[in-house]
């Protein structure tokens, strides 16, 4: 795929989902409103969705690598685009469910070939901007998305917001399946053999996630009763069996060579704490700031800001400490900021302080996200590319909602600051974690020897 739209469908991908989060939440409130719906009911527009795309995002990855990321990410984008235009015109809030789990499945299928699509484009030297582009896009969606939710819904109704994501949806889908091949290769160059789909692994993980997020996602609303106890227990359970199957299996779901990776593993758990951290951190201040000091829903957002900016600005500057300073210190660094970011949030008192804490949350996690990710898809073979992908979308779904749990759990216990101290020892285990990254790269193609050679030859169409 010409590296160019590769990048740009990378982007749109990206874009396009980070958008129907953001601006769904503005939604919400009118969307039960008019359906008649219970609260219950409108959270699981979102909690569906959420437990359907962490529960087969690894295993699209692997669908992707097999079959081809343009594929799967042209198919994914089409049926995201078809399932909101379905969305608003829903009947019922049950309608709305129902699709938005089968809009979870089309997210799935698009996410990790977002990332899969780019490490087959581009030299693992040439990663770094494609990915600082990427992040930054996601950056200015997010803080966008509340903007232009809350004008939509203002002005046409919240079905107004499903139609945002069709037309982007419909172009870009429709470029991928139907752009130009590349070129075959000669037969005496290295062509990796298709990875297998290993379906029991797929399963178990999905059960492990499902278990695991709808856990944690009814946490908040109900504490620690015997179901959520009971969820617990078949999550570990699952984790149990998989390991055991991914070891014996002879083509495992998670190729050792990804999640053996000492740089792999520790990338992850970045991400998932520096997620953990952050979208805990937000939860938290909106208590602060609405229920604490009076602030309506508009004035917070505004004073959280400095958060979205500085995401974006960190983005291209994370690009060039990568290669200056290498991942670890880069990304060791950046998690030191987020945390000083938490502590600053957990002392503030005013309108000053409450903006330096969100501007170094921005400016931490901007860089974390170009950081970690870029080592978990330039450390990845390119054959593994997708499930690589399908990780770190894993990572940045189940990190926010462990997040978000803590901070309500310890915010009914000790009031709207308590979580903040805890959260920001989430980050700083998070950059512990970071002295397993590489430091710089050497060479044009890393550390993986002939591995780095093979990863040029585009993945398996």
């Amino acid at each position: 795929m010409n590296p160019r739209l590769a990048l740009a469908a990378s982007v749109a991908g990206a874009v396009v989902v980070a958008l129907d989060g953001t601006v769904l939440t503005v939604a919400q409130p009118a969307l039960q409103r008019d359906l008649h719906a219970s609260f219950a009911a409108v959270q699981w527009t979102s909690t569906g969705y959420l437990i359907s795309v962490a529960g087969l995002l690894v295993f699209a990855g692997r669908l992707a690598d097999r079959y081809g990321h343009r594929r799967l990410f042209g198919l994914g984008m089409l049926g995201f685009g078809a399932v909101s235009a379905g969305i608003a015109v829903a009947p019922g809030v049950g309608w709305v469910i129902g699709l938005r789990v089968v809009q979870g499945v089309c997210g799935a299928l698009l996410q990790p070939a977002t990332l899969g699509m780019l490490r087959a484009a581009y030299p693992p030297e040439g990663l770094r901007t494609p990915l600082a582009v990427r992040t930054a896009a996601i950056g200015l969606a997010a803080a966008a998305g509340p903007v232009v939710g809350g004008a939509l819904v203002t002005g046409a109704g919240w079905r107004a917001v499903f139609l945002l994501n069709v037309a982007p949806a419909a172009v870009f889908g429709a470029l991928a399946l139907t752009g130009r091949e590349e070129p075959r290769r000669q037969k005496s160059e290295y062509r990796p053999a298709a990875p297998s789909l290993d379906l029991p692994g797929a399963l178990l993980l999905a059960a492990l996630l499902t278990c695991l997020v709808h856990t944690l996602v009814a946490l908040p609303g109900s504490g620690w009763t015997p179901a959520r106890l009971c969820g617990l227990a078949a999550a570990s359970g699952c984790a149990v069996a998989l390991v055991r199957h991914e070891r014996r299996t002879p083509g495992p779901l998670l190729p050792a060579a990804v999640v053996g990776a000492p740089a792999v593993a520790s990338a992850l758990g970045i991400l998932v704490a520096a997620s953990a951290a952050l979208h805990g951190a937000l939860f938290a201040c909106v208590y602060l700031l609405q229920r604490g000091l009076g602030l309506d829903a508009l004035h917070c957002a505004l004073l959280s800001l400095p958060l979205a900016v500085l995401m974006i600005a960190a983005a291209p500057c994370c690009a060039v400490l990568l290669r200056r300073a290498g991942a670890r210190r880069t990304t060791v660094t950046a998690m030191a900021v987020l945390a000083l970011g938490v502590l600053v949030l957990d002392r503030a008192a005013g309108a000053l302080g409450f903006g330096a804490g969100f501007a170094l949350l921005g400016a931490g996690f901007g860089t974390v996200m170009v950081a970690a990710t870029h080592v978990v898809v330039r450390e990845a073979e390119a054959s593994s590319a997708g499930v690589a992908g399908g990780l770190q979308q894993t990572a940045l779904n189940v990190g926010p909602v462990l997040g978000v749990a803590v901070a309500a759990t310890l915010t009914d216990a000790g009031g709207a600051r308590a979580p903040l101290p805890v959260l920001a020892a989430v980050a700083l285990v998070g950059a512990v974690a970071g002295r397993w990254l590489p430091g710089r790269f050497s060479g044009p193609g890393g550390g993986h020897g002939q591995e780095r050679v093979r990863a040029r030859v585009p993945a398996r169409r």
